[in-house]
């Protein structure tokens, strides 16, 4: 892919960008120094197959066994390409650091765009913990007994103080990365997409050489792993169908936060294209270079049922089982190193849906929230109220699946919120498109996108991890409060942007 870098792209595109950006109603404040292949690298790093891809592995092997990921995750990779691209049209049209809100409040109106900015925010915080745990929880399984840690060896209270701890150490550090300026991040960001596809591959190449056999029906056959013979990821049920549909919830969980290269539009070069391909492909990429890593997984296990077993360790009893004990944990150590630099663009993310939200005064404390620092152009206070706040959510619910799966269901419904106001608008109100447009396409990927975004809100809410119920359905309530008393009269959304050409 293309860089595009300060150096090499020209005047008259930086003023382009600029002129773009003042027609939407804002005027340049963060560094603009993000090339094309930063802005892929951000999202891919967020989506990290080396990190849902891994540490959710269970959600469809535990459910269905290898034909959740044969055959589900391409399904599941296919309908999030459909939401990337609807996305990226409107991307294209605006690119702003807001992103998704913005679009849903130009394309239906401020209570759209309100309660867009509010899922998002709650999607990238919780998707900012859920990151941060699985890389701690990966470093205490593989790496803590070859460093003398054995987690079940101590009380359920140190081990959850480890845990803990961990996470905020992480936290804090990838706050600390982001605080110094993008280009830092940015060259972190750039070094995590060749991490993730070299680990990757490696992995892979590994698996397929030390697997005690390669038998490829795995990839199709249907297994009944539900309650003890998954480990109990997914109660006992005898329909296989719906265990189908649960597992979607692995790639569902993966193929997230693309969003990222939306939110840092007012700092990526020719945004209006560099954008909604980062998104596109930062999805298409890592849903094949997925879908090659879980089925080597799959063909490497020595005994499918017994694998099964092993619930939330499924992979990483493949890997003690299958390769030499030196590779194994030296792929661990790449699969942590990735899911960290994974929850450091993560950080980047969050904090600028927080700065653009707050920049509309849609935040409490949206004074400070918006705060540009002088010295490295970054919004300083967003990239620490976001670190604090995924690390209270942690300490709320400190259990894995049932983070993930309220991730999932709060950034889908930001993102299918705005491609659903594209819908209708499409060619109607909204008729000024920017250069990447699918044309009469567009209606078509949004109702796949919609429909995908349904299913895994209803997927997303079922035993065991019905505590997600509870908390979307608390969040709905609160919204819907605060939008009504206080927010319908106060807050007046984003600058009106162009819709016609």
């Amino acid at each position: 892919m293309e860089q595009a870098s300060p150096e090499t792209s020209t005047p008259a595109a930086r003023d382009d960008d600029v002129r773009l950006l003042e027609r939407l109603g804002y005027r340049q404040e963060l560094a603009r120094t993000m090339g094309r292949f930063s802005n892929f690298a951000i999202s891919f790093s967020i989506i990290c197959i080396l990190a849902g891809g891994i540490t959710s592995f269970q959600l469809a092997y535990c459910a269905v066994g290898g034909a959740g990921l044969g055959l589900g995750w391409p399904l599941a990779c296919l309908c999030a390409l459909a939401v990337a691209v609807g996305m990226a049209q409107i991307a294209s049209a605006f690119p702003t650091a807001g992103g998704l809100y913005h679009w849903a409040a130009i394309l239906g109106g401020r209570a759209w765009g309100w309660a867009t900015a509010w899922f998002n925010l709650a999607g990238l915080i919780t998707v900012l913990a859920a990151i941060n745990v699985g890389t701690m929880s990966i470093a205490i399984g593989a790496l803590g007994p070859e460093l003398g840690y054995q987690s079940a060896a101590v009380s359920e209270t140190t081990a959850k103080l480890v845990l803990g701890a961990g996470v905020v150490v992480i936290t804090l550090s990838q706050a600390l990365c982001n605080h110094f300026g993008i280009r830092l991040t940015s060259r972190l960001t750039d070094l995590s997409g060749y991490l993730i596809l070299g680990v990757s591959a490696t992995l892979v190449a590994s698996l397929l050489w030390f697997a005690p056999s390669l038998e490829l029906t795995r990839l199709v056959e249907f297994a009944n792993n539900s309650g003890a013979a998954g480990g109990d990821i997914w109660p006992a049920t005898s329909s296989v169908a719906w265990l189908f549909a649960l597992g979607l919830l692995h790639a569902g969980y993966t193929i997230t936060g693309f969003d990222a290269s939306a939110h840092t539009s007012e700092e990526t070069h020719d945004a209006a294209r560099a954008v909604p391909r980062g998104m596109v492909f930062a999805v298409l990429i890592s849903g094949i270079a997925g879908w090659v890593m879980v089925t080597a997984l799959v063909l490497a296990a020595p005994v499918p049922a017994e694998a099964a077993q092993h619930g939330g360790d499924v992979v990483f009893f493949i890997l003690r089982t299958v390769l030499p004990r030196g590779l194994g944990l030296g792929l661990v150590v790449g699969i942590v190193a990735a899911n960290y630099l994974c929850g450091l663009a993560t950080v980047t993310s969050a904090s600028r849906m927080l700065f653009a939200f707050a920049r509309d005064g849609g935040l409490p404390f949206s004074d400070l929230l918006k705060r540009v620092s002088a010295a490295h152009r970054v919004p300083v206070a967003a990239i620490w109220t976001v670190a604090l706040f995924a690390i209270a959510f942690t300490l709320y619910t400190p259990v894995y699946v049932t983070i993930t799966i309220v991730c999932v269901i709060f950034l889908y419904i930001s993102y299918v919120l705005p491609v659903a106001l594209g819908f209708f608008a499409y060619r109607r109100k909204w008729r000024r498109m920017g250069p990447f447009d699918v044309g009469p396409w567009y209606r078509p990927l949004a109702v796949v996108g919609v429909l995908w975004g349904c299913l895994l809100l209803v997927i997303g809410m079922q035993p065991p991890y019905d505590l997600a119920i509870r908390i979307v359905g608390g969040t709905l309530a609160v919204m819907a409060v605060v939008w009504f008393a206080f927010e319908r009269r106060r807050f007046r959304g984003p600058p009106v942007a162009p819709l016609q050409d």
